[in-house]
């Protein structure tokens, strides 16, 4: 280490990002065990599993027994290596995932979650290598295990999000038939020109279930990809044709719908979650296929891994209140300077 402070972010209970969440100190960070490795942390993105992780964990009671730091996933370069590494060096820059507290200058990963960056990947590209493609991947795997060989169309909503453009060019890519919704006409626009073999529709119509009706034809919606849940669900719910499905990977959106009041039974729907939390109990085999997809997208597309905005990580109020604007386009980051002695020169 360079002997600068290392900084953290951190919170002690749940409740608004903005007002819980605190920069702190980091404590001198712990050597590397056996198969670890210690990443000096340069940048992170803002999810908004991220946020949700600070207002709400499932089963944590709302003052946490101890402080903890946010996020999952980022690129930094490795400091130091535990026994049993050697796949990984000093110096070496590396993309990880699985990594909780990646909010931090530091972090301690398994080795085998930290992924070797290209030279030809940037700094900014590899932070968001790994989570939104991966996702995809979840997501596709769902899809065609609901789709069961049936032909029909699929429908997802927040299509401008990150995740939301990486299925919109797999779809084009496969030839998925797949209807993107978004929130507002200038986002379909936008959506459109991006990909104009695509329709889209905006929810500000109040006739959008009757276009994806149209839309859909007479197979209907046979699979419906979700992150916005809420409110919105009884109408995404309404739109499935009888035994179609629905799944869920977030929850953008506002109010509840009660499972009891959907029509699950009599018109045989299924309801599924889906998450990237879950990518590390696959196979080694499998992980391994995925991440090489994740390296490749980053490698010739790195543009479907669109960066908003960059914020130091002292600044994460701002960068918090950025990544919630309903217009952004792409992923904001959290940045640390690079050290003067980590034999990398300036980021790229």
């Amino acid at each position: 280490m360079s002997g600068e402070a290392m900084r953290t972010v951190v919170h002690t209970r749940l409740g608004e990002p903005a007002q819980v969440l605190a920069l702190r100190e980091q404590p001198d960070p712990p050597r590397p065990g056996a198969g670890e490795v210690l990443v000096r942390m340069l940048v992170r993105p803002v999810h908004p599993g991220d946020l949700v992780g600070v207002e709400q964990l499932p089963g944590l009671p709302e003052q946490l027994p101890e402080a903890r730091t946010p996020g999952v996933e980022g690129m930094g370069v490795v400091e130091s290596v535990g026994p049993e590494v050697r796949t990984l060096r000093p110096g070496q820059r590396v993309a990880v995932f699985p990594a909780p507290g990646t909010w931090a200058d530091t972090v301690v990963v398994a080795a085998d979650r930290a992924v070797p960056v290209p030279d030809e990947v940037s700094d900014e590209t590899a932070a968001l290598m790994l989570v939104n493609p991966l996702t995809l991947r979840m997501l596709y795997r769902a899809l065609e295990n609901a789709l069961r060989g049936r032909e029909g169309a699929v429908l997802q909503t927040a299509a401008g999000s990150s995740v939301g453009r990486l299925v919109s060019a797999a779809a084009v890519r496969h030839d998925l038939p797949l209807i993107n919704l978004v929130r507002s006409e200038s986002g379909a626009r936008k959506m459109r020109t991006l990909y104009p073999t695509l329709p889209v529709i905006a929810t500000c119509d109040d006739d959008w279930p009757e276009q994806v009706r149209r839309q859909a034809g007479d197979r209907g919606v046979q699979v419906v990809l979700d992150c916005v849940g809420g409110a919105m669900t009884r109408d995404l719910v309404e739109l499935l044709a009888d035994g179609g499905t629905l799944l869920s990977y977030g929850r953008l959106g506002s109010g509840s719908t009660a499972l009891e009041q959907l029509p699950l039974v009599h018109r045989a729907l299924t309801v599924r979650g889906v998450t990237v939390l879950h990518w590390i109990g696959r196979t080694p085999e499998e992980r391994a296929e995925d991440v090489a997809f994740a390296v490749d997208l980053a490698r010739n597309t790195p543009e479907l891994l669109e960066v908003a905005a960059s914020y130091d990580l002292a600044d994460f109020k701002a960068a918090i209140e950025h990544a919630r604007r309903p217009a952004k386009s792409g992923t904001v980051l959290l940045t640390t300077p690079r050290a003067t002695d980590s034999g990398q020169g300036d980021a790229r």
